[in-house]
């Protein structure tokens, strides 16, 4: 049996995590992390406690921001994240390497990543998606909530049948850059053209599967493309949101995963939001205030709750360390040599 203290003992990477965005839409000072920050879903005691070893921040840039605007605000939410890792030296260090994870998670650190989220943040440009790539982050998802002008979102009426010729080019150059690919978001006939294309393997960085998330169907993702994501050797990043995916639902979710793509395919993208109060799902929900859900839990009690209801699933201790970490380290080290 897997208890609370076993999360300290794994290497946990929770693949989205939308912090940045938070801090750049308060009002007033920023809080002291270290300290605690009661009015925000994350902080560094709360980081610890859930045994959490490197976290992708998401330098998440809204739909309504296009062009040069959208270029300019996800650089400066790359230099949020590593202002972060500079006012917080004893608790943060960015990583861009699975060893570089590793070494941090040894050390004492809570890796810092980079992931974009809604490529309309390049600004059309593959020179931007290369200057991305060298700032440091390592995985971008190719659509938010509204279409780009090169991908079809799943939450937005189709104009591409899934890419378009750029798109195609956007897959094949972070392909080349070793970047994972990202399809959170993405309309279905998008997430079968990437897995078609993709010479690597690609991710789903916080989704369920639609059968278990009957609240948004548009939103989530089909046994299809679960699959398909899986045949790349890519996986899918459940996420828990108690308003819509219960305990109860998700562990149902885990087995059925487990049984339809393996546990070489699954991994963690808790909220995808900044977390840890659960909030409400909004078409924009970055911004949604705490206590706006059921009663909050610390990110030490999700997951410690989620590794006793895997253990208690039959899910041995190699395999939940696979869901919780091990196998984005395993696409790290695929991919990064093609850079």
């Amino acid at each position: 049996m897997v208890d609370s203290a076993s999360s300290a003992s794994m290497l946990l990477i929770d693949g989205h995590n939308d912090l940045p965005w938070a801090l750049r839409t308060l009002d007033g000072p920023e809080p002291d992390l270290a300290v605690g920050a009661p009015g925000l879903h994350t902080d560094l005691p709360r980081l610890r406690a859930g045994g959490v070893g490197a976290q992708f921040w998401s330098v998440f840039v809204p739909c309504s921001y296009t062009g040069d605007a959208a270029v300019a605000a996800v650089v400066e939410q790359v230099e949020r994240v590593h202002a972060l890792a500079d006012r917080y030296p004893a608790d943060l260090r960015v990583v861009t390497t699975a060893d570089e994870v590793e070494a941090a998670y040894a050390d004492g650190w809570i890796g810092s990543l980079l992931g974009a989220e809604g490529g309309h943040s390049i600004g059309g440009s593959l020179q931007v998606l290369r200057a991305l790539r060298r700032s440091g982050v390592r995985y971008m998802t190719l659509t938010h909530n509204l279409n780009t002008e090169w991908a079809d979102s799943a939450t937005d009426t189709p104009a591409h049948d899934g890419l378009t010729d750029f798109g195609v080019s956007v897959v094949e150059e972070m392909n080349q850059l070793g970047m994972m690919i990202g399809v959170s978001h993405l309309s279905a006939n998008g997430v079968l053209h990437v897995a078609d294309i993709s010479k690597h393997p690609i991710v789903s960085t916080h989704q369920n599967l639609e059968r278990f998330v009957k609240s948004r169907p548009l939103v989530e993702i089909m046994d299809e493309e679960a699959k398909a994501i899986a045949k790349t050797g890519g996986i899918v990043g459940i996420r828990y949101i108690p308003e819509v995916t219960p305990y109860k639902l998700l562990a149902d979710e885990v087995e059925y995963l487990a049984k339809l793509i393996g546990v070489e395919h699954i991994g963690v993208g808790w909220l995808g939001h900044d977390k840890v109060n659960p909030v409400r799902f909004e078409i924009e929900g970055h911004g949604a205030k705490p206590g706006t859900g059921v009663e909050a839990q610390t990110i030490g009690e999700h997951y410690a709750t989620f590794i006793k209801m895997l253990s208690e699933r039959g899910f041995s201790d190699d395999h939940i360390g696979l869901i919780l970490g091990g196998n984005y380290l395993r696409i790290w080290r695929q991919i990064l040599p093609a850079a």
